[in-house]
């Protein structure tokens, strides 16, 4: 509990002392040689311990032109109450009201820190170099530009740059990287990673609010900046709603004793209870808490979703569409045949490491480890990538070409098309084909199981868009059971092929894609759900995916697919219970049928039990279960 909600309990626990004193003492009489002026001045201290700063908040709001609140229709009606003379009434309805907003606090409090326990990322302290020594230090007191000391099994605190030290630093909170980087000086560190084997000294590079933990733990926390649709209605509801109800309260309160001559202080307590049960406390917070709570469950599995609106697309699924590699296959590529047009197999595996000196690619990485060597590339000149289709380059004077068979047909070289399963790479030179690769890339661990559940969580159909051949896509998908696939796909022809697939959708349905979010970003950001597996540590993940699952475990999927549904499940409920209850209420209280209690009920009551139903989000949901 923070200071703020341990304050604010003091003042709940003084206050409700005081009030039940009062109310045990005007029951046994005690008060009653008390002028009506001191019997309110004795509920008044009650009543101002525990709502000062509702009071405050409600004149603030009022010159800031945010009149109708609900801290507006808390004091109108507590000092309506007082008016005719409900003192205790009065001084039960700002405490309670204040006791659901306590709940309120802590369930959000909880949410957070599901979210931070999840991810473990955030440091307790940092060794702050001093002229004293070394000191335990907060992060967020620690100025940019000072050293910090982090020990073997220390969560390194801050961004910085390694100025004395050798380590091996666990990064797999962040990036899902299961073998550690090595941190030498002058190497960049973030924070959240796990310091391995030795002692660093890091100058810091950046303040704690602006450190990489930081900024990954912002995406989940306000995430409430981007609504679901379902809160956004529960916004503009209450936008009207409030001023219909604070209307609605002062005709009741005027019309009978002005037109059918009753009692004005009847009518007036009839408008009190009015206005306290229309108060729309329950919709404003259980419903973003619910999201909320939904956002926090998901961050606990390692899922982060970066807004409410995510989550609420995700649970209306219809269709997921899966990049293949590194996706639903490992990307651990290794050259498992090496079949020679002309030639030996050394001097093929050499002409196609030359080729792919000089790329990044997991392909030509592993066509380079195959060969054991390190290539001679000054004899390799104007090497040129050509997207989704191989490298070009001049080897000794005539052209190399390392590729797909589309490469070769675009440059006029005759070749037979070979038929093993897997990613097949050509090799080319001086205008003949020197014989193909055989590459393969194992399924991924669970992929065939997470599949299953994402069918059994509710999903009716799913993709496969690969840039690789047909058989070997086709092969996959047969394997893990896709409903569809589409191979030899270009960057270009994936954001085509993924809009047709959008077009077909059935109204009320999203469709989702799954991919690494390096490679795929066009194809994340024009889905309805952008799924990127991994990739954390990536500013480019973050940026074009709206979920990031950040192990790279493919069986987290049905889970982040069966949470969302949860969380518009209980959403819903928490809307049709608020406002069937207080729709009874009102009634009653128009009709005089309802006491200053039941109206109580009907705010702060209908308020806790939608939080607490509520927060069943956050304890997550089995896959499979919709």
């Amino acid at each position: 509990m923070t200071k703020k909600q341990k304050r604010t309990l003091y003042r709940i626990l003084l206050s409700a002392a005081l009030l039940a004193a009062l109310m045990v003492l005007e029951h046994l009489g005690t008060l009653d040689p008390l002028p009506r002026l001191g019997k309110l001045g004795l509920y008044l201290i009650p009543y101002l311990i525990i709502g000062w700063d509702i009071l405050w908040e409600a004149v603030e709001h009022i010159f800031h032109g945010q009149v109708f609140d609900e801290n507006f229709l808390m004091t109108v009606a507590t000092l309506a109450a007082f008016g005719v003379g409900e003192y205790p009434e009065a001084a039960a309805v700002m405490l309670l009201y204040q006791v659901g907003e306590l709940f309120q606090s802590c369930a959000v409090g909880k949410s957070r820190r599901s979210i931070a326990d999840m991810m473990d990322i955030v440091p307790e302290y940092a060794n702050l170099e001093t002229p004293e020594g070394l000191e335990q230090a907060d992060p967020e007191d620690v100025p940019v530009g000072s050293v910090i000391v982090v020990k073997p099994g220390e969560r390194i605190p801050l961004d910085g740059i390694v100025i004395e030290g050798e380590s091996l630093i666990d990064t797999a909170a962040l990036t899902g990287e299961s073998v550690p980087r090595t941190a030498l000086p002058g190497s960049e560190l973030i924070s959240g990673c796990v310091n391995g084997s030795g002692t660093l000294r890091v100058r810091t590079t950046k303040a704690y609010a602006d450190a990489t933990v930081t900024r990954i733990l912002e995406l989940v926390e306000n995430a409430s900046s981007r609504k679901a649709r379902v809160e956004g209605f529960i916004t503009r509801f209450a936008r009207y709603y409030t001023p219909i109800v604070t209307v609605g309260a002062v005709l009741l309160a005027v019309l009978p004793p002005l037109f059918f001559h009753q009692s004005w202080g009847e009518w007036i307590h009839r408008a009190c209870i009015f206005l306290v049960v229309s108060c729309p406390c329950a919709l404003v917070i259980s419903v973003p808490l619910g999201f909320f709570g939904g956002i926090g469950a998901a961050s606990r599995h390692g899922i982060l979703v970066k807004g409410s609106n995510y989550l609420e697309s995700m649970s209306k699924l219809s269709t997921l569409v899966f990049d293949k590699t590194g996706t639903l296959t490992k990307g651990e590529f290794r050259v498992s045949a090496v079949l020679p047009a002309l030639g030996t197999q050394a001097e093929l595996l050499e002409l196609a490491a030359l080729g792919e000196g000089y790329s990044n690619h997991p392909i030509a990485q592993s066509i380079r480890e195959a060969w054991g060597k390190e290539p001679e590339l000054s004899r390799v000149q104007a090497v040129q990538e050509i997207a989704g289709r191989g490298v070009l380059a001049i080897l000794d004077g005539a052209e190399l070409l390392v590729g797909s068979a589309r490469l070769l047909r675009e440059r006029g070289v005759d070749f037979s098309p070979a038929r093993e399963d897997g990613t097949l790479v050509y090799v080319a030179l001086g205008g003949s084909c020197r014989g193909v690769l055989v590459i393969t890339d194992g399924i991924k661990e669970g992929a065939a199981s997470a599949l299953e559940q994402v069918k059994a969580a509710g999903v009716d159909k799913t993709v496969m868009l690969s840039g690789d051949r047909r058989q070997t896509a086709e092969a996959v998908a047969r394997t893990l059971g896709l409903d569809e696939v589409e191979a030899e796909l270009l960057p270009q022809d994936k954001v085509m092929a993924l809009e047709a697939l959008l077009a077909v959708q059935p109204r009320g349905k999203t469709l989702g894609y799954v991919g690494d979010g390096l490679n795929d970003a066009p194809v994340l950001s024009r889905a309805d759900v952008g799924i990127a597996m991994g990739s954390m540590g990536s500013d480019a993940a973050i940026e074009a995916a709206d979920v990031v699952i950040m192990d790279d475990d493919l069986r987290k999927l049905p889970t982040a697919v069966s949470i969302s549904r949860k969380t518009l499940r209980i959403v819903k409920q928490n809307i049709v219970f608020a406002l069937a209850v207080k729709f009874i209420i009102l009634i009653l209280g128009a009709l005089g049928l309802a006491n200053m209690w039941l109206a109580v009920f009907g705010d702060v009551g209908v308020s806790v039990i939608a939080i607490l139903n509520s927060m069943r989000t956050l304890r997550g949901e089995k896959p499979g279960t919709h």
